[in-house]
Parts: structure tokens; C-alpha cells; sequence
């Protein structure tokens, strides 16, 4: 059994955590009950002491796999030389006339393994490694009522329909299937009593179709019917995965240490909110006809600013607290090998100027929607404008988080400009009162002037990644995209010509900074989109916007899912997987390229 790559894995989730299950029907990434508890399953970051939950055909020839239409139920189908067999993985969810009428547990993953045709023999380990396997804890059966694992104060509990033996703490089973017939295997988690143990037998089927129906009903709602429809479902799919559902947060990925660079140090953990990922996501949200979910997300955001305002953090967890501090798990051997596995992280304490024009703007995007703020908002957004106004000059880290000594970032000044811009028209339309508007003005002015006089390069006719700069960064392209300029403006123009010549890392993928090349890094995914967005709404280049598109979606894996970037030479998932913000960047690609084709077909139809 091979070890797998970024790119096998599929995710479940139930809107408060998720797993990662490989094509080989291994769950090698399991944290409960939050995205950033403590693992009990990671073989993903060290297959000999990370533990997992296998179940699979003995000598599987080929595997093929893909979501239940609209869900994020998982569906994976193993071909032998005997038969085939098909396996089904969820992490159940209940609506709210369920959880009324029924106990049900916290969590449950349930797996559901049927022969579809001749026979099939399968193979069951289960082997649990509490707190990233620095805990050894000893399994117990308890007869009809399942092995048991107890870790503090919570419970987990494995049962099946077929019979389970324990080993050594390691649960295994095997048994032959026909075609026609099933088993299924519930472990769920309860941290109070009495623990909820769902039935097995034709209700665990059940279970998985009554969470089907509910992903299907959330996704109806998305308003979006064009020509990337698969597309961006599941990119919405995997936002709806990755929010926490009691606080609105998105977290930016469910994973910590995936490598960003094969054997390589660029290792970090992403299961928190980041507010610079704010504005882009609220846009993805509405445009596609999630109201609910954008107000959650941006009600969390502003919960978790008001706490540690005016200064903001870089990121916070799903409860708006800042996290706890970087530690680096030493005996944990990495994702293949790559060193070292991290938890926490230490970018919490760099300062990010950029996120105030975020926050400001994602909230601005919603009161254009109807949101009406309260006195207590209305004067923390002052309190963030006078902020701005205090601090941008200052050096920051920027938005790629180097861990280096801040600059001048031109996206951060973009960004401080974006807040003053969006506080005055928040002004402009009565949902901000008492702003000092002559000192906004003033300030917004003379940001402005910076940029343009110290952001431009006249020997490179391009803006530049830092003021005074001789090179480029893709964040450059966002300088249209919040309205600082208009993308048919000269310097836009020519600042995406340079973008391009020095970025484009192959056809359809886009590196995010000069030297990403020389560092081993690989192209980022949002970065790609946002050439395919900014072709789309540039007045000549549909065509192109769409070959670019198309290419870069090319890079997904068979799920359609994507990681932070992607490998050069083979184009497989590097770094956190999957990441919410390549998503978004999809999404917005996609509404681009969309308003396009019907603002080119209504010239077209008068023409």
C-alpha cells in the first residue's frame, strides 16, 4: 500500500469538523470536535504512528470516486478480479426538526461498504492515536455497545454490523461481501452522557440519505446556472465544509502542515479564520444567493474584532480567540516525510495592515444587501477608520505572511485605502454616522498619491509588490478588483502585462511572487484565478479569460478540489488541502466570466 499524496484524499464534514479519506478508503486526517482539536486519526502525518480507520477491498485493482450529486457524501468504488465494491463515507448531519424529534450523537462518521457485483473481501483497521499520538490509550469493548476509546472527557465509540475483534488496542475485522449485500460502521464522539449510539442495520443507510437530502436542499439555493456549474458547487461545497456552523467562522483549510514544498520547512497550520480572506468570500457568498451564510460569517468577524479592537489580528480561531501559541511536534514525521508538523500559528502575531480594509469592505458588501448596523458596530468601524488613518504608514508583513521584517506593501496600502473608501460610502448612505469625514478624505487622498507615486515603476511601467520596488507580486491584480483603479486604466494595463510576463509559471498557473520560483514554491491557485477574473473583465479577452480558466481548473484533483497551490512539474496539490480561498477565488472567476458571456451575448444579440 502506497502512502498518498495531497491530491488522493477527499474530505467529509459536518459543518464543525472533517476528515480526509484517501482513495485506498483510509481516514489518515481526523480531528474532534473542532477543525483545530487535537488529531486522533493523522496517519497523513505519519503513517506508523498518526493512526486511521481503513476499510477496503483485499487487492483492488482500480479505484474511481466521487461525491453524491450536490453533497459532500464521498463515494468510493474498488474494482477486484472477483468484483466490486463500493464504499460510502459521511459525517451524518441533522436538520433542526431532526435534532428535535431525535437523540442524536455530537459527531458521527459513518461508512457504508456494499458489494455491487460478484465478491469481494474487506479488510477493517481502526487504529485511534488521541492528541496528534502523543497519547496512548487503551481501546475496551464493551460487547453490543462497541469498542470504546475514553480521552478526557470524551467518548468515541466504533461499532458495525459485522464483528469486530481488538488487537493490541487496533480494531480489525474481515469478511466477504456479495453481491447485493452491506455492513455499515458508525464512531461517534460525545463529551456528555449518557453517549448517543445511532443504530445500525437499515438505519445507518438511512442516516446517509437523510444527510444527503440536506446537503442537496442547501445546495438548490445557489442561484449560479452557468456553463461551470459541477465547478462551482463543489467549490461551494467545500465553503459550506470548512464554516463552523454555531459561530458563521470559515476556517481557511482543515488540515496543519500539509507541505507547501516537498521535504521542506513551508509547513504551517490553517485550521483558523483569517479576516484578510474576508471581502472575497462575503462577494463569493452573496453572488451565489447564500445571504444566511455571508451574514454568519461577517456577524463572526465582527465578534471576534470587537475583541480585540481597533488593532486587528491576523487570525483568530472559530470562537473569535486569538490561538494558542506555534509549537512544532517533533515526533510526528510529516506529510511524506516533510518536516516539521506545526500546530498554532506564529502568524498571529505579525501585523497586517491589509485586514482593516477587508473587514470594512466585507461589511460595506452587506449593508448593500440590507444589513443595517448598530450603534456599537457603527463605532467600532470609526474607531477602525482612525486606526487606519494612525497607522498606514507603517511597515506590515503583508498578506503572504513572510516571516521576516515588515515593508511597505503596496496591497496593504491598497487595502487602508479601501477602508477609508468603504467607511465614507458607508457614511454616504446613513449606516455610519459621527465619521470625521474631512480626516477620512484627507487621509484616503493621500494614500492614494503614495501609491501612485511610490507603488508605480516608470522603468517597468507596472506598480511593484513594495513601494520603491523592482518587482511584482499577483497581488497587484486586486488593485481593480476593490476599485482603486479601473482595470482598463493604463497602469492597470500595463501592471497586468508585467504580471503576466514575470508570473505566469506554465500555462493556466500563476506563481504569487517574483521569487516563488527560485524558493521552490509552487504556483498559487487564487492567484490564477484572479488572472482568469481580471481577463474576464477586461474589454477584449473573453476567449482567453475562459482558455485560462479551463487550464487552471485542469489542475483540480478528480474531486474537484483544490490546495493552496500546486506543483510545477506534475501539477499535483501542494499545502493545506482543500483550501478555502483557491475555492473563492473559483467562485468569483466564475461570476466574472459569467457576467461576461451574457454582457458579450446581449452585444452580440443587438449587433
Amino acid at each position: 500500500m502506497h502512502s498518498p499524496r495531497i491530491h488522493d484524499y477527499g474530505i467529509i464534514g459536518d459543518g464543525r469538523s472533517a476528515a480526509l479519506v484517501s482513495r485506498e478508503g483510509a481516514i489518515d486526517w481526523l480531528c474532534w470536535p473542532r477543525f483545530d482539536s487535537a488529531s486522533l486519526l493523522a496517519a497523513a502525518l505519519d503513517a506508523a504512528k498518526g493512526g486511521h480507520w481503513r476499510v477496503t477491498p483485499i487487492a483492488t485493482l482500480r479505484t474511481r470516486r466521487s461525491y453524491q450529486r450536490d453533497s459532500n457524501i464521498l463515494v468510493t468504488t474498488f474494482e477486484t478480479s472477483t468484483g466490486e465494491a463500493r464504499l460510502t463515507d459521511s459525517m451524518t448531519v441533522f436538520g433542526e426538526d431532526d435534532t428535535r424529534r431525535m437523540l442524536v450523537p455530537e459527531h458521527e462518521l459513518l461508512r457504508m461498504i456494499e458489494c455491487i457485483r460478484g465478491e469481494v473481501e474487506i479488510d477493517l483497521e481502526f487504529q485511534p492515536r488521541p492528541d496528534y499520538a502523543r497519547k496512548t490509550l487503551s481501546l475496551r469493548s464493551a460487547g453490543t455497545l462497541g469498542m470504546r476509546l475514553e480521552h478526557g472527557h470524551a467518548l468515541y465509540t466504533l461499532r458495525g454490523d459485522e464483528a469486530l475483534q481488538l488487537r493490541d488496542s487496533v480494531v480489525v475485522g474481515r469478511f466477504g461481501l456479495r453481491a447485493g449485500e452491506r455492513r455499515c460502521f458508525s464512531l461517534t464522539f460525545d463529551t456528555e452522557a449518557p453517549a448517543v449510539l445511532p443504530p445500525l442495520g437499515g438505519a445507518a443507510p438511512a442516516r446517509i440519505e437523510r444527510t444527503a437530502m440536506w446537503w442537496r436542499r442547501w445546495a438548490s439555493r445557489c442561484t449560479y446556472s452557468g456553463r461551470y456549474r459541477e465547478r462551482v458547487m463543489r467549490s461551494l461545497l467545500v465553503l459550506k465544509l470548512l464554516c463552523h456552523a454555531p459561530s458563521g467562522a470559515i476556517v481557511a483549510a482543515p488540515t496543519t502542515s500539509f507541505p507547501e514544498r516537498w521535504g521542506a520547512d513551508l509547513n504551517w497550520d490553517y485550521r483558523y479564520c483569517w479576516p484578510r480572506d474576508a471581502s472575497l468570500t462575503v462577494r463569493a457568498l452573496l453572488e451565489l444567493g447564500y445571504v444566511e451564510e455571508a451574514i454568519a460569517f461577517v456577524s463572526w468577524l465582527l465578534h471576534s474584532t470587537r475583541l480585540t479592537q481597533p488593532e486587528l489580528c491576523v487570525l483568530y480561531d472559530v470562537y473569535g480567540e486569538v490561538p494558542r501559541k506555534e509549537q512544532t511536534l517533533t515526533h510526528l514525521t510529516g506529510f511524506r516525510g516533510s518536516r516539521p508538523v506545526r500546530v498554532g500559528n506564529a502568524a498571529a502575531a505579525q501585523i497586517q495592515l491589509d485586514v482593516y480594509g477587508e473587514v470594512i469592505d466585507a461589511v460595506a458588501q452587506m449593508c448593500r444587501w440590507g444589513l443595517r448596523l448598530d450603534a456599537e458596530t457603527q463605532r467600532m468601524l470609526r474607531r477602525f477608520g482612525k486606526y487606519v488613518c494612525a497607522n498606514w504608514r507603517k511597515p506590515d508583513h503583508g498578506l503572504w505572511e513572510p516571516r521576516e521584517d515588515p515593508s511597505h506593501h503596496t496591497h496593504s496600502r491598497l487595502l487602508c485605502w479601501t477602508a477609508l473608501d468603504r467607511l465614507l460610502e458607508l457614511h454616504g448612505r446613513g449606516h455610519v454616522r459621527r465619521i470625521p469625514m474631512n480626516v477620512f478624505h484627507d487621509e484616503r487622498r493621500a494614500i492614494r498619491a503614495e501609491i501612485e507615486e511610490k507603488a508605480w515603476n516608470p522603468r517597468l511601467h507596472s506598480y511593484t509588490h513594495v513601494l520603491g520596488g523592482e518587482a511584482v507580486d499577483a497581488s497587484l491584480l486586486l488593485l481593480a478588483w476593490y476599485g482603486f483603479t479601473d482595470v482598463r486604466a493604463p497602469r492597470m494595463r500595463d501592471t497586468f502585462e508585467r504580471v503576466r510576463k514575470c508570473l505566469i509559471a506554465r500555462p493556466g498557473l500563476l506563481f504569487r511572487g517574483e521569487g516563488s520560483r527560485a524558493q521552490g514554491e509552487g504556483a498559487f491557485g487564487i492567484c490564477s484565478f484572479w488572472v482568469a477574473e481580471l481577463l474576464a473583465r477586461s474589454d477584449e479577452t473573453f476567449e482567453e479569460a475562459e482558455l485560462w480558466f479551463e487550464q487552471t481548473l485542469s489542475y483540480a484533483n478528480d474531486l474537484g478540489l483544490f490546495a493552496e497551490e500546486m506543483d510545477l512539474e506534475t501539477g499535483e496539490a501542494l499545502g493545506n488541502f482543500p483550501q478555502a480561498f483557491t475555492h473563492v477565488g473559483l467562485i468569483c472567476a466564475a461570476l466574472a466570466i459569467e457576467a461576461r458571456r451574457a454582457a458579450k451575448g446581449a452585444v452580440d444579440e443587438l449587433g
